[in-house]
């Protein structure tokens, strides 16, 4: 049995540890109602765009031209995967779910794809996927607020976007966590080009829009901002994952502490206890010792 001052170490090294990970639960918790609320207000905008340019796209195949080459469909044999995760560790399953979801949608679909290039945002997706000798095209770190998430939307829009237009890549998907609650998020692999058309009405695809200034002209701004607005939203959604998540994981971490704490304390009360009768007895038999 080990002594009682390391048993009085260890009970004093996991009171230190628990008054971190209760720390760590807390600002988790305050910084996961913020990003809760960007989700929530971004989410009906980009559903509707999402929704305005997939009836576009159907329109495009219901014997129009091509309205815009990001709507160009092609036989997916060069894929491209945009990964989010985060920068830091110690929120649980987070990461590790998004990284195996992702070898698993690849392997899947691995004799239709021919070549596929790794884009990775947030450390963790890096590290693990180098680990395992994947090429990694474009890396980027993890934004943590819903600015920092915009601008890094419109840096990955623009690559993601170059690379269909210049037909380097026949596809590209958007993996993340799409947040549910601070206890459930729900890994997503998602087509983000080209883009998806919904499926109309024979009668209504027959009828196109009336469009001002041109066709032309407005899908070219209006294709291109759907994309930075679907990125963004899923770099929302990963960001109050991740919050929940990590808030989740210290308030598992911190109800574990005080269970070892309560262990640990019994340990050392019958220690305490052993040592006491232990010197009882010592006494004792001195004393019997001296009378003999």
């Amino acid at each position: 049995m080990p002594s009682l001052k390391a048993i009085r170490t260890r009970i004093a090294s996991v009171k230190n540890t628990k008054k971190i990970t209760a720390a760590m639960k807390l600002v988790a918790g305050a910084r996961l109602r913020r990003a809760q609320d960007a989700i929530i207000a971004a989410r009906p905008y980009a559903q509707r765009m999402q929704e305005v340019i997939g009836e576009l796209a159907a329109r495009s195949g219901h014997g129009h031209e091509l309205a815009h080459p990001l709507l160009a469909r092609r036989d997916e044999k060069r894929v491209a995967m945009i990964v989010l995760t985060s920068d830091r560790g110690l929120c649980g399953g987070f990461n590790s779910n998004i990284n195996r979801r992702t070898e698993r949608f690849l392997i899947d679909n691995a004799d239709a794809f021919s070549d596929v290039t790794l884009h990775i945002v947030g450390k963790k997706g890096r590290e693990y996927f180098k680990r395992r000798g994947k090429k990694i095209a474009h890396e980027w770190s993890s934004p943590a607020t819903g600015d920092k998430a915009l601008e890094r939307a419109r840096e990955i829009a623009h690559v993601a976007t170059e690379l269909f237009l210049a037909s380097d890549v026949d596809a590209v998907y958007l993996v993340y966590n799409e947040f549910k609650s601070a206890m459930s998020q729900r890994v997503t692999v998602e087509p983000l080009l080209p883009v998806t058309p919904i499926k109309l009405d024979e009668a209504l695809g027959r009828n196109d829009f009336k469009y001002e200034p041109s066709r032309g002209e407005l899908l070219s701004h209006i294709v291109p901002l759907h994309i930075e607005v679907q990125i963004y939203r899923a770099l929302l959604e990963s960001i109050a994952s991740e919050f929940g998540a990590r808030m989740s994981a210290m308030d598992s971490a911190t109800s574990n502490a005080s269970d070892m704490i309560g262990r640990l304390t019994l340990i050392f009360n019958r220690a305490r206890q052993a040592a006491i009768t232990k010197e009882l007895m010592e006494i004792v038999g001195g004393a019997e010792a001296l009378k003999g």
